[in-house]
C-alpha cells in the first residue's frame, strides 16, 4: 500500500536546482533512512513530502496522517535541549499517526534516551522516514536507505551498513573498471607505437637490396604503399582510442602523518594522573574520588546521561585543577561547540595555517578530507554554515601544534560523510584523544578506553566501547527501563485517545497499562 506518492517535483533553493524528483513513493511497510550531504535538501524534501512546503513544480499524493518531528527544536523554553526533543518525540507517537517522519530526532538525548526511543521505534507498526547522522540509530531502525545527491534520490535495500557495503562494492567496481580501461589505454598505446615504428621504417630500402634491384622489383612503390597500409592502421588505433570509454580513477585515502610536539616524550607515557578528583553541581554529587592516569596515544570516550558531568570533567582535566597533574611534555587543544577559536573574517586556510606549523601540503590535504577543495579554502568563515564551521573548527585543532586533544561533542551537525572523514583522520591521528560524545558508532570506532559516569560513579573499563557494552549488559536494569520507557508512550498515546474517542475498551487498556508501569517501577526500586 502507496502512503505517499511524489510526480515530477522540483524544490529549488536561491539560484539553484535542490531536488528534482520524477516519481516517489513510500509504501505501509517501509523504514526509510533519507541520507546525504549538509544543504543537500534532506530536510526540505521531508518538509514538502509532509505538506510543510509547497515544491516549485510537482504534485504530492498523500493517503494517510503524518506525524512530523522537525529538525529545528523548540528554544524559547527553560527545558533542556533533550526535554524538548523528548516532547516532540511523544506529541509525535501520540497521534497514532500511520508515516513519521523524523529530522534528526535523536538531537540532544544521550545514549540511553538514544536507545529507548530505538526500542520505541522499533515496535511501532506504521511506516516512517528518518534523517539522522547517527549510523547505529540508522543500523537499528531502517530497511532502506535514500541516498539524496545532487537533487536525486537512489535507493538502496537494508539498513546503514548494508548501504555502506553497497557503496563499498560500487566503488571496488569503479576500481576494476579503471585497471580495464588503464590496461586497454596501454595495449593500444604500444601497438600505437609498433605501427608508428614500422612506418617509419617502410620508407627505407632493405639493406641488402641494390639501387638496380630496387628498379627492377618495384621496391620504391611497395614501400610506400606499405607505409600508407601501416599509417591507415595506426589512425585507426588512434580512433579506437579516442572513442575508449574513459574510467576515472578512485581517489585512494592515504594514512596522514603529522609532526606532534614532544611526540618521542609522551608515546606510551602517563601524560595525565588524576587522583581522588570529585565534582558537584549545588549538593548533588556528579561522581567522587575518581582516580585514573591517561598515557600518550590513548583514545579515551567520556560517555554518561545528560547532566552526568562529562563537560565538567573535561575541563577540570583540561585546567588541571586540584588533583589533575600533567606532564610537562603535553599541549592540550580543546574544542567546544561555541567555536570561539575561529576568525570570521579570516578565510579557511588562513584560520587553519595561523595555529600550524605543519606543511601547507598536510594542511590542504587535512581540509580536502573535510571537503575544501581547491578554491574552497579561501572562502571567509562567516559565509560558511554551521557544519562547515564546525568542520575548520576540528581541522584547526587537528593541525595545531598540540599532541593531546580534547573534543566535545565534535559530531553535532555534521553529515554522516564528515564523521566518517573525522574518524578516519582522528584515527590516524598519534597524539592523545580525549572524546565526549553519544555517537556510538564513532565512540566505536575511535575509542580504545571508556570512561563512563553512571549513578555518581566514574568507572574507568580497560577496552573499547564493545567491552563497556558488555561489562554493562549484565549489571544494569536497562531491560525493565526499555520497557517502562514503551509503557509510558503507550500510556500517552491511549489518554490521547481517550480524549477524542472515550471508550470502556479504551478505558481497561489504559488501566491495564498503569498496573504494568507500577510493577515495572517496583522493580526497578
Amino acid at each position: 500500500m502507496r502512503l505517499i506518492e511524489a510526480r515530477d517535483i522540483n524544490i529549488d533553493a536561491r539560484d539553484r536546482r535542490l531536488v528534482q524528483l520524477e516519481y516517489l513513493a513510500i509504501h505501509a511497510r517501509d523504514r526509510i533512512g533519507l541520507v546525504g550531504k549538509n544543504g543537500s535538501g534532506k530536510t526540505t524534501l521531508l518538509e514538502v513530502l509532509a505538506g510543510k512546503k509547497t515544491p516549485d513544480s510537482g504534485l504530492v499524493t498523500v493517503h494517510t496522517s503524518i506525524a512530523h518531528i522537525p529538525q529545528l527544536k523548540r528554544t524559547d523554553t527553560v527545558k533542556s535541549g533533550g526535554e524538548v526533543t523528548q516532547e516532540y518525540i511523544n506529541d509525535a507517537f501520540s497521534q497514532n499517526a500511520g508515516l513519521i517522519f523524523a529530522d534528526e530526532p535523536t538531537t540532544n538525548l544521550d545514549t540511553a534516551h538514544i536507545e529507548k526511543l530505538e526500542t520505541q521505534l522499533k515496535k511501532r507498526q506504521g511506516a516512517m522516514v528518518v534523517i539522522s547522522h547517527d549510523r547505529a540509530f540508522l543500523d537499528a531502525l531502517c530497511n532502506k536507505i535514500w541516498e539524496l545527491d545532487e537533487g536525486t534520490i537512489t535507493e538502496y535495500k537494508g539498513n546503514y551498513s548494508d548501504y555502506a557495503s553497497q557503496k563499498e562494492q560500487e566503488v571496488e567496481q569503479k576500481r576494476q573498471a579503471h585497471a580495464q580501461y588503464e590496461k586497454k589505454k596501454k595495449q593500444l598505446e604500444e601497438a600505437l607505437e609498433i605501427k608508428e615504428q614500422k612506418a617509419q621504417r617502410a620508407t627505407k630500402k632493405p639493406k641488402h637490396t641494390s639501387n638496380s634491384e630496387a628498379k627492377i622489383t618495384g621496391a620504391k612503390p611497395y614501400f610506400a604503399n606499405k607505409q600508407k597500409k601501416l599509417r591507415k592502421t595506426a589512425k585507426a588505433i588512434e580512433t579506437r582510442l579516442d572513442k575508449l570509454e574513459k574510467a576515472d580513477k578512485v581517489k585512494e585515502i592515504a594514512p596522514i602523518k603529522m609532526q606532534l610536539p614532544n611526540k618521542d616524550r609522551i608515546r606510551n607515557r602517563i601524560i595525565l594522573r588524576a587522583e581522588e578528583i570529585s565534582a558537584k553541581v549545588g549538593q548533588r554529587t556528579l561522581w567522587k574520588d575518581a582516580s585514573f592516569t591517561i598515557s600518550g596515544g590513548d583514545k579515551v570516550a567520556i560517555i554518561g546521561p545528560n547532566g552526568s558531568g562529562k563537560t565538567t570533567l573535561i575541563k577540570k582535566l583540561i585546567k588541571e585543577a586540584p588533583g589533575v597533574t600533567h606532564s610537562p611534555a603535553i599541549k592540550i587543544g580543546y574544542f567546544s561547540q561555541n567555536l570561539d577559536i575561529l576568525d570570521n573574517e579570516k578565510s579557511i586556510i588562513e584560520n587553519v595555517s595561523e595555529t600550524s606549523s605543519q606543511e601547507e601540503t598536510i594542511i590542504r590535504t587535512v581540509l580536502a578530507r573535510l571537503r575544501f577543495f581547491r578554491d574552497d579554502v579561501y572562502k571567509k568563515v562567516d559565509i560558511l554554515s554551521g557544519g562547515e564551521r564546525v568542520k575548520v573548527a576540528l581541522a584547526k585543532l587537528l593541525l595545531n601544534d598540540i599532541n593531546t586533544i580534547v573534543l566535545d561533542e565534535p559530531t553535532n551537525y555534521l553529515d554522516i560523510e564528515a564523521v566518517e572523514a573525522l574518524e578516519n583522520l582522528l584515527s590516524d591521528y598519534e597524539g592523545t584523544i580525549i572524546v565526549v560524545s553519544h555517537d556510538r558508532r564513532f565512540i566505536e570506532h575511535l575509542a580504545s578506553r571508556v570512561f563512563s559516569i553512571e549513578d555518581s560513579t566514574l568507572h574507568i573499563v580497560e577496552g573499547d566501547y564493545q567491552t563497556y557494552k558488555n561489562d554493562s549488559a549484565s549489571e544494569s536494569p536497562s531491560q525493565v527501563e526499555e520497557e517502562l520507557f514503551v509503557i509510558e508512550t503507550r500510556i500517552t498515546e491511549t489518554l490521547s485517545r481517550l480524549s477524542i474517542e472515550p471508550s470502556e475498551e479504551l478505558d481497561s487498556i489504559f488501566q491495564n497499562l498503569l498496573q504494568q508501569k507500577r510493577e515495572l517501577q517496583k522493580k526497578l526500586q
